[in-house]
């Protein structure tokens, strides 16, 4: 299969945005029998009217940030955070006079996937045994690692900026 290039973002949305909404342009970089996948831009005072759908939904803002609803419930959402709008439940989202903001929306057709949860045991370890006996070989996760970056930023001073490691 040929590799392919959708274009979306700034040049690219519809003037008019989804229907039912004020304030917003989109753009749908995807869409076939299985779901959709489209980028909404919201500018300040944008908005999309609480309404339902029958698919799952996750909206994920990748720019900006402002306020999302699922039923009653209502929350500020930002850059880097993603909501879950369930099948038949009303939903909406917008940004207040102040605030744009950028989402992925991903939509999948069809009845939502059973959700299972994985059944674990932690395993309690007795630090002041010997190493031998804590726990059998191929138990357990290497530890988080500590990072210092004081020490990073001396080596490279651009490390202390931008995402976490």
């Amino acid at each position: 299969m040929p590799l392919e290039i959708h274009r979306f973002g700034v040049g690219h949305r519809r003037p008019d945005g989804p229907p039912e909404t004020v304030g917003l342009q989109g753009q749908v970089i995807h869409s076939d029998g299985r779901g959709v996948i489209a980028e909404l831009a919201f500018r300040r005072g944008a908005h999309i009217e609480p309404h339902t759908n029958p698919n799952l939904t996750w909206f994920v803002v990748i720019e900006g940030g402002g306020w999302v609803a699922v039923g009653e419930e209502r929350a500020r959402i930002q850059a880097g955070e993603a909501v879950l709008w369930p099948p038949d439940e009303f939903h909406a989202a917008w940004t207040d006079r102040t605030q744009t903001m950028r989402a992925i929306v991903v939509e999948f057709a069809g009845e939502p996937p059973e959700q299972r949860l994985i059944e674990g045991q932690a395993t309690v370890v007795d630090p002041d045994a010997p190493a031998a006996s804590r726990v059998e070989r191929g138990q357990g996760q290497l530890a988080p690692r500590r990072i210092d970056r004081t020490v990073l930023a001396e080596r490279d001073p651009e490390v202390s900026e931008g995402e976490p490691l």
